[in-house]
């Protein structure tokens, strides 16, 4: 089977990207889309087709031609009381609960989703898809989402979390099956 996760197109600049943000796409966001069309339709061939239920990954699936079915375990970490807020907010408000957080992956000093939970609600949708053999899966998520599937694939350390960039409009491809995944690039 092969997976095939692309990122949301940014409804925000980099620096106002909010926890949970759940703003539709801006001009510069379709646009970006608009011009991913070309290389990203083919994509839609795929015999399942999904996205997180935000609007950026609704809209950036439909227009991408993908008519994709929401899938709540695609849906974002819930980040508690931290929803809405930028990464700078919440370190001005309150950076000891941010140390933490960064520092221990079971932690939720937000009163949400720890990261690990977060990881294995996504990995079960990963190991759960309904396609046997050479079947083709595309999903339209977010950034986050994606990091925490990769996690998941490679069985690695909590940490390497924080050390992965995903850009919106970035294609990653998984193959392989349940609980025997690979990550798979170019």
């Amino acid at each position: 089977m092969l997976v095939t996760l692309i990122a949301a197109a940014r409804g925000s600049t980099v620096f106002d990207t909010r926890f949970g943000d759940d703003r539709p796409l801006d001009t510069a966001g379709w646009q970006a889309v608009e011009r991913a069309v070309p290389t990203l339709l083919p994509l839609a061939a795929a015999e399942l087709r999904y996205c997180s239920p935000s609007p950026c990954s609704r809209q950036t699936g439909d227009a991408l031609g993908l008519s994709p079915l929401a899938q709540p375990a695609l849906r974002d970490c819930d980040m508690g009381r931290w929803q809405g807020l930028t990464l700078t907010e919440v370190t001005a408000r309150e950076p000891r609960a941010v140390d933490v957080w960064l520092a221990d992956p079971r932690s939720a000093p937000h009163g949400g989703e720890p990261l690990l939970s977060f990881v294995s609600r996504v990995g079960r949708w990963l190991d759960t898809r309904p396609v046997e053999g050479d079947g083709r899966v595309v999903a339209v998520t977010e950034p986050s989402v994606i990091r925490a599937t990769m996690l998941y694939a490679l069985k690695a350390p909590p940490q390497s979390y924080w050390r992965t960039e995903v850009h919106p409009l970035s294609v990653v491809s998984l193959s392989g099956r349940p609980g025997r995944w690979s990550l798979r690039l170019g």
